[in-house]
């Protein structure tokens, strides 16, 4: 789609479609490349056919062969297409060899039987006699074969004569000797060599005259016994739960280009399987525990008692929700060699699947444009054919600073991707290249290379002057708004009420680098917004941009990802392609994940930003069942699963009947079955959705072969067809070019369509009200109803049958950047908690929606621990404050322990230990970052997911809605310099007066404890250990709180304020100016009168 370098701003709904002219000047005409077709053996130009179009030799992959180099191959070689190795048919005009089949409506005897140009070319004995030379080689009609129509004249190796020295069977051929460019001989002899015909027996195989490779039966044979032997070890590496991924009709010739794209790496059983025997030992003595707890209640302190054991209960029940579904952990390989030996064959354009990017912003003041101009480049610069590569960056915001910042950062990239590609160098993000702390001339030995880098860096950094000098301009907005270079005010200059918009930077017929090379799409798109409607905050945005992509390039697979995360790792689509496209197991996939990584985090992850046990923990334990959930950024998408379709369900085998039963039994038998099948459907009716949902795959198959110039409304298919379209305009909205080119499960734009339709068109499906009536949002595109549109999306995808892959390559995929002070990483769970309460009290909640579809058990139970999980705040708060009151009052949770409860104690922390152990030795996780998630678990759980709680039943149950502002994405002053930066919120009350309880506690149990004597301090024991397990745990949120100590440390003054808090309540109790049995008073001896 050509915009001639325009901005497209519109609205479909006021009839409004501008063409502003904001960028004419930065254009380059587009060169037009000539590709003609060569022959990939000897390099000739192919000629053409007698239609006039090229010679097609093989019609099953179109590989350039000459007609020289068919017709050599036929006679002489393996009569097969060297790329696909199908075997060649007999074209018009060309000689009949062993092995073709006959021929229906070919009338081409003449050249059939080499009986072309001679005078008894009509006699049918003379024809018949043809046929006979041509299928057994011999009779008079040899005479004819130096013509070139006949089978040359080679000589054996034994040149005519039979050697009683050689076995009959292992004569060979021996080619005569060329001089020339072609590298096959031509059909005439070397007049040197002097060579009779000897008579051939039909009788006898050929392979006796020397014709055929030497012992073909036992290669072949053997070749066979191989590909049996791989395809095994490639069925056992297979699903357990079936072989859904595996279809043997589907299975394809196992060379190295044939293999499968990935495979499965189990844990090894020797950590595996203690692990799960640990988990089983865990619950049982789970199960003790509670029978001693519940059966020796605390008289003196029933209350404290059992307020302990019903949190205890809840945290039994989150942990078998988050445990379980780690029970069969997986890990992936991927095969890029292979990949490309299959999609990118030599001579032939790339057949890897396009792929459209979307990259999500909204206000560029909290994220730096510098940041995005990153992410976009690192896309721009990624190592995949350019013609398949899509970006389309969504403006939530309409401002322009992100506008004319991303039009300095497509000027930039034509130095930029050339730069990158030519040199290979990672990660291709300027800003994270320049600034990593390594010998950047390892392995680089070029000297052009140290010039051009260092001409580069000198270029990025002018870049980031110009977009740092856009930043400061557009701190003072003026008063009649931004104006455009042209003087045309800026159409977003009201963010609530604006025009969609639409640039397209760069493109197939746009700007190329300075190497003169295509360079990937770039499109800017902001949708419409009007007072009154209901935009749905990044899930709406990344509807709009499903909708727009799918009518600019329609590409077949979406990645999308935040602003601030760019492609660490230039081959991140490949490996996503290596499952996607895998024709054996890619069929059923809906989404693959790559995990999050982070740059800028401070080395000690004080906050656990990294979230190492959930990236590599849980996620992994996810993939063995179902895959695992999406997680907002990082993940390639399947086009068709979003919009809503029913996974592929593998077609079952008819079922096998035995002749042996009698007849009555086969009738009982289906009679049962079919009592069965009507017992079940008035005891459990399906549901409508599903139902629904797969009549529309139906008809959507079906709609398939309408006709795509008039974009299915001009095509009279009678009153089904015209109800399955009607159907398809209340699912996708009343755009007849975005249903044509959502029935398209490979992609592609709709033929017969214009650059001025599809501008339209791309307006009207960003349009504001485009929603309305249909089931966007519902059951099409990103799921609204949650702030945390990425659970409740993903979800919907297993519910329809799908299943999902995790990716860890040994390059990150994917960094970011994080939050890394308190106040803002408190903000950003408190968001993610308050999503999962909305999903929680919503018709979408897991724990009652989606039965009786694909939906796994063990994966339901990882998206209810998802959802749930705020709702363990409440106990925790509570279980967190008990110490303080125990260590205050005197009293204790436990009465007194005996050796039965002291055995079943121990147990119970070590399985608890152990699980943790064998956790993070199959998962690769350090100790270091395992403590710090269980430390930031007690101080989200005391602030972010309480307040998500609360904030989100007034939400859904008195609509009360809280607005979030975006986390600050970098700084830059000084290393780590937000680390230390202190924001005061209403989330620190919580966790702050726990700590100070507990302080308070430990003081005034160890001040009584002195003052009472020794026999108070085995009771204290539990107690201090109790309050010490809280203040441990919340021990950086302290740190957060106190800021940066340059010179006291943070240590030093919590235990300063400790002990001075015990010494001061010791002083006070025991009190030495008073006595023990109280005052005693005297009667003076002087009269004071």
């Amino acid at each position: 789609m050509e915009t001639k370098g325009t901005l497209i701003a519109g609205s479909h709904n006021r009839n409004e479609f501008v063409l502003i002219n904001a960028d004419e000047g930065s254009r380059v005409t587009s060169v037009t490349e000539l590709s003609g077709q060569i022959c990939q053996i000897c390099g000739d130009e192919i000629e053409l056919a007698e239609t006039g179009e090229p010679f097609v030799a093989c019609n099953e992959c179109a590989f350039p062969v000459c007609r020289t180099c068919y017709e050599y191959e036929r006679r002489e070689g393996n009569q097969g297409c060297p790329q696909c190795k199908t075997r060649y048919k007999r074209l018009k005009g060309s000689a009949r060899v062993e092995g073709d089949e006959d021929e229906e409506g070919i009338d081409d005897l003449e050249n059939e039987f080499h009986i072309r140009d001679h005078g008894y070319s009509r006699d049918p004995n003379n024809i018949a006699e043809a046929m006979l030379s041509s299928r057994l080689n011999f009779g008079r009609y040899q005479q004819y074969s130096d013509s070139g129509l006949g089978m040359p004249l080679v000589p054996l190796l034994t040149y005519g004569e039979e050697d009683n020295g050689i076995s009959s069977d292992k004569h060979a051929l021996i080619i005569p000797p060329f001089r020339g460019k072609r590298i096959h001989p031509m059909p005439s002899l070397d007049p040197s060599i002097t060579t009779q015909p000897r008579p051939m027996d039909p009788k006898k195989d050929l392979a006796v005259y020397g014709y055929g490779t030497v012992a073909w039966k036992e290669k072949m044979e053997d070749w066979k016994r191989k590909q049996n032997e791989k395809l095994q070890v490639v069925k056992h590496e297979g699903d357990g739960d079936g072989g859904d991924d595996f279809d043997d009709s589907d299975l394809p010739m196992m060379d190295e280009g044939r293999q499968p794209l990935s495979r499965k790496l189990p844990i090894a059983a020797s950590r595996i399987n203690p692990y799960r025997i640990i988990i089983i030992l865990r619950l049982i003595i789970l199960g003790l525990f509670f029978h001693y707890r519940i059966l020796h209640p605390v008289n003196d302190a029933f209350g404290l008692w059992l307020t302990s054991v019903i949190c205890e209960i809840w945290f039994a029940v989150s942990w078998i929700l988050d445990q379980f579904p780690k029970w069969h952990p997986i890990e992936r390989e991927t095969y890029l060699d292979r990949l490309s030996l299959r999609y990118e064959k030599e001579g032939k354009p790339s057949e890897l699947a396009p792929v459209d990017i979307f990259v999500s912003t909204v206000d560029p003041l909290k994220e730096p444009p510098l940041i995005t101009a990153n992410t976009v480049l690192s896309i721009l610069a990624v190592d995949y054919p350019v013609d398949k590569v899509a970006c389309y960056v969504s403006d939530d915001g309409a401002a322009m600073l992100t506008f004319e910042a991303l039009s300095e950062t497509a000027e930039f990239a034509r130095k930029w991707v050339p730069f990158c590609k030519k040199f290979s160098i990672e990660p291709r993000a300027p800003e994270w290249y320049f600034s990593q702390k390594l010998d950047y001339l390892k392995d680089k030995v070029e000297p052009v290379f140290v010039r051009e880098r260092r001409a580069m860096k000198r270029e990025y950094e002018e870049f980031k002057v110009r977009i740092n000098s856009l930043v400061s301009m557009a701190q003072k907005v003026p008063e009649d708004g931004w104006t455009m270079q042209d003087g045309t005010l800026w159409p977003g200059n009201n963010v609530r009420d604006h025009p969609g918009m639409i640039q397209v930077f760069l493109g197939q017929n746009g700007v190329r680098d300075l190497e003169g090379n295509e360079l990937p799409r770039l499109i800017y798109v902001s949708r419409e917004k009007r007072p009154g409607f209901e935009h749905h905050k990044k899930a709406g945005a990344m509807n709009a941009l499903v909708r727009v992509s799918a009518i600019i390039s329609n590409a077949p697979y979406l990645l999308n990802v935040d602003c601030d995360h760019y492609i660490n790792n230039s081959k991140a689509l490949r490996e996503a392609m290596c499952f996607m496209m895998d024709p054996i197991s890619g069929k059923k996939i809906c989404y693959v994940q790559f995990p999050q990584r982070f740059d800028g985090i401070d080395r000690h992850d004080r906050y656990s930003n990294r979230n190492v046990v959930f990236f590599d923990i849980n996620m992994k334990g996810l993939d063995g069942i179902q895959g695992p959930i999406y997680v907002g950024t990082g993940c390639v998408f399947r086009r068709q699963a979003l919009y809503g379709y029913n996974a592929p369900v593998k077609k079952k085998p008819p079922g096998k009947t035995c002749n042996c039963w009698p007849t009555w039994c086969c009738c009982c038998f289906t009679l049962c079955k079919s009592g069965r099948k009507k017992g079940k459907s008035k005891s459990k009716p399906k549901d409508k959705k599903n139902k629904s949902s797969k009549e529309l795959s139906t008809q959507i198959h079906a709609l398939e072969h309408i006709e795509e110039g008039g974009f299915l409304s001009g095509v009279d298919k009678g009153k089904t067809m015209v109800m399955s379209q009607v159907k398809l305009e209340k699912r996708f909205g009343q755009s007849p070019v975005f249903i044509a080119a959502a029935v398209m499960e490979n992609g592609g734009v709709p033929r017969g369509a214009n650059s001025a339709s599809l501008l339209k068109e791309a307006i009207h499906v960003i349009s504001c009200g485009y929603e309305d009536k249909t089931e966007w949002g519902k059951e099409v595109g990103w799921i609204y109803g949650s702030v945390t549109e990425d659970i409740l999306t993903g979800f919907k995808m297993h519910c329809h049958g799908w299943r999902s892959v995790y990716c860890i390559p040994k390059r990150p995929a994917f960094k970011g950047s994080a939050p890394i002070n308190l106040s803002d990483r408190l903000h950003q769970v408190l968001r993610w908690a308050l999503g999962s309460v909305e999903i929680l009290l919503s018709r979408h909640c897991p724990i009652w929606y989606g039965y009786g579809c694909g939906l796994k058990w063990l994966e339901r139970f990882s998206y209810i621990n998802s959802i749930v999980y705020p709702l363990t705040s409440i106990p925790l708060l509570v279980y967190c404050t008990l110490p303080a009151v125990c260590l205050l009052t005197g009293k204790f949770i436990v009465p007194s322990i005996s050796n039965y409860a002291s055995i079943v104690f121990m147990g119970l922390f070590i399985s608890i230990a152990a699980t943790s152990i064998m956790e993070m030795q199959w998962g690769k996780v350090g100790i270091h970052d395992w403590w710090r998630n269980e430390q930031f678990w007690v101080i989200g759980g005391t602030s972010a997911h309480l307040f998500a709680l609360f904030q989100g039943l007034l939400k859904v149950l008195a609509g009360v809605n809280t607005n979030f502002t975006v986390t600050s994405k970098g700084g830059d002053d000084g290393e780590f310099s937000d680390l230390y930066l202190f924001k005061w919120t209403s989330l620190l009350i919580a966790p702050t007066t726990l700590l100070i309880l507990n302080i308070i506690g430990i003081a005034v149990g160890i001040s009584d404890a002195i003052n009472n004597g020794y026999e108070s301090w085995g009771p204290l024991f539990g107690r201090l250990f109790f309050a010490m397990w809280v203040i441990v745990h919340l021990y950086p949120f302290l740190k957060g709180l106190m800021g940066k100590q340059d010179r006291v440390p943070t240590i030093i003054v919590v235990w300063a304020i400790l002990l001075s808090s015990v010494l001061s309540l010791l002083w006070v109790r025991i009190n030495p100016f008073v006595g023990r049995g109280g005052l005693v008073l005297e009667i003076c001896g002087l009269n004071c009168d």
